[in-house]
């Protein structure tokens, strides 16, 4: 049996469970090991003693009160490097995870971006490495999968920089933006809105091809001297799927392959695809809409007969959104044959649900997707 504990204060089970980077590495231990099979114990809190950490507990008329361990939190000072201001600097499996924000044009907001670079980058700044942009989904921030998804795994060993962007505007403060969590902030769907009051900062679209781009690979970036503007790919999760896919059909050439775990796949078809295109793009101007549906893009010209679309997608079996029909990766793979499409590779994997235990369990494949074609494999 392993017995986990947290030498955090105040941190649950489930704060471990749903960002640890155990069960990965375990997985690969078990797949290495010929030993009989082991248990993981977490028990609810673990306090430790040490030079640096001192914790008290007290007991008074059945309330327990706990004191904050003293620590020392470095590299959270920020500074401006060529318009971005690097907000945290994070030791990550040999490389270095930033934490970043920078003023948009589009959005009319400051922007948050999180950005992997591998040990390879930081070691010689001759040859660039190549770039996967991960897309989130509904209610994330870049710190999600930089924190639980486990790219930077794969990455650190392949060689490849990875980017978090935001999921939408933060701080327009338009009226019904904050109405709910399918919808307005956190909910950009990555397309540019064209109807009010939304026109006016919810161009993700255009932030995550165009601007983003030349905020970290232009001539005046700290960043640039280790990216290579050349060899791009994009990957994203549930809504982050959704704009991985369409960004990447409605733009071919810009990326060099694309996946996507549990995409929203067919959105002009599910109930949170029509009320984003609905709300962003007007009810009426469904024709509009399926110029940002993955779908609808598999079937048109650019892509019809293609011998060659570089395209994987996970979906698990036991997701809950999956069965209520938010993803429809059926239509999608109806579309792809009908369209005589080759190189599109729709997996179902048994039992997985909707969460981070489900893209860590796979970010490796993903990632390897992305580097076959970015010339590391």
């Amino acid at each position: 049996m392993i017995i986990a504990g947290s030498l955090i204060y105040n941190c649950s089970r489930r704060n471990f469970l749903s960002s640890s980077l155990l069960f990965p590495l375990l997985k690969r231990q078990v797949q290495l090991s010929k030993s009989a099979p082991f248990v993981i114990a977490f028990p609810r809190r673990c306090y430790y003693h040490s030079t640096t950490t001192t914790t008290t507990t007290t007991t008074t008329h059945n309330t327990t009160k706990t004191s904050r361990p003293k620590t020392k939190i470095t590299g959270t000072i920020a500074t401006r490097k060529m318009g971005l201001t690097v907000k945290a600097t994070i030791a990550s499996f040999g490389g270095k995870l930033f934490k970043l924000s920078h003023p948009s044009t589009s959005t009319g907001t400051d922007m948050a971006v999180n950005l992997y670079l591998p040990p390879q980058a930081l070691k010689s700044s001759s040859q660039k490495v190549p770039v996967l942009i991960y897309l989130s989904g509904l209610t994330c921030t870049p710190e999600n999968c930089s924190e639980k998804g486990f790219f930077q795994h794969g990455a650190s060993k392949r060689g490849l920089a990875v980017v978090y962007p935001d999921t939408s505007p933060r701080g327009l403060n338009l009226p019904g933006d904050k109405d709910s969590w399918d919808f307005g902030e956190g909910a950009g769907f990555y397309v540019d809105a064209t109807q009010e009051p939304f026109a006016k900062g919810y161009k993700m679209d255009t932030y995550i091809t165009k601007e983003l781009p030349s905020v970290l690979f232009g001539p005046d970036s700290e960043f640039g001297k280790y990216l290579d503007a050349e060899r791009v790919s994009i990957t994203g999760h549930s809504m982050g799927g959704h704009g991985a896919l369409s960004l990447y059909l409605k733009n071919p050439g810009l990326y060099k392959s694309v996946s996507a775990f549990a995409p929203i796949a067919n959105p002009c078809e599910c109930a949170w695809g029509k009320k984003a295109f609905g709300g962003y793009l007007g009810e009426e101007n469904k024709e509009q809409w399926k110029k940002h549906d993955a779908t609808e893009l598999i079937k048109g010209e650019k892509w019809r007969g293609n011998k060659d679309a570089r395209v994987l997608v996970d979906v698990g079996t036991g997701d809950n959104f999956y069965k209520q029909g938010q993803l429809l990766p059926e239509n999608f793979e109806k579309a792809v044959k009908e369209a005589g499409v080759e190189g599109v590779t729709v997996r179902y994997q048994e039992d997985y649900d909707h969460s981070y235990y489900f893209m860590a369990s796979f970010s490796d494949d993903h990632i390897d997707h992305a580097a076959k074609y970015l010339g590391l494999l």
